[in-house]
């Protein structure tokens, strides 16, 4: 038996993915909160990602920057500087709510996505693994791939033996829908 649920993919439309998932639950009535990051383009091009709460809070996650200089301060993942100030204010307090509710039934907290950028936030870190151990909270998240070097709490979560992970492909993304859904009442049960 698991108690969390975890999607790896690489760029195959994960977000919407986990936007549909996210609406089949709210008009079943179950109670999630969460956030997912959303890709943001001007004139055609990737200049971006934003963090996008459930409860409808946004805020910058990343930005490209043409300033190679980078200051010493500045967390960096390829072309893309990671705003930690706005990811933390928007992300934090959602989730030592989720992490403090008293409902009697497990509540859904998504999270999209724990990677790099995200990664950079010691604060962060720790409020997921609180969340992974608190008992009444479902966690349905998203984790990259492996590829390069290991991210410790990515295979830590990987590795958690009451996670079930979903790998997503282009072949399959149409089809998995019901397969989530599936996993996550059985985790909310």
């Amino acid at each position: 038996l698991f108690s969390h649920v975890f999607k790896t993919l690489k760029w195959v439309g994960k977000t919407t993915l986990i936007q549909k998932v996210t609406q089949a639950l709210k008009s079943s009535g179950v109670p999630i909160d969460g956030f997912y990051t959303q890709e943001v383009r001007e004139g055609g091009r990737r200049t971006g990602f934003d963090v996008v709460t459930l409860s409808g809070n946004r805020g910058p996650l990343s930005r490209v920057s043409s300033d190679s200089s980078a200051s010493r301060r500045e967390y960096r993942v390829g072309q893309y500087v990671v705003d930690l100030v706005s990811f933390e204010q928007l992300v934090l307090p959602m989730l030592r709510n989720v992490n403090h509710g008293g409902d009697t039934e497990k509540r859904i907290c998504v999270i999209d996505e724990i990677g790099k950028m995200e990664l950079f936030s010691q604060a962060f870190i720790q409020a997921v693994r609180q969340t992974l151990a608190g008992s009444g909270t479902v966690v349905l998240g998203t984790i990259p791939i492996p590829k390069g070097k290991p991210l410790d709490l990515v295979e830590e979560i990987r590795s958690r033996k009451d996670v079930k992970v979903f790998n997503v492909s282009k072949e399959n993304r149409n089809s998995i829908l019901q397969d989530i859904l599936a996993a996550v009442e059985s985790c909310r049960k």
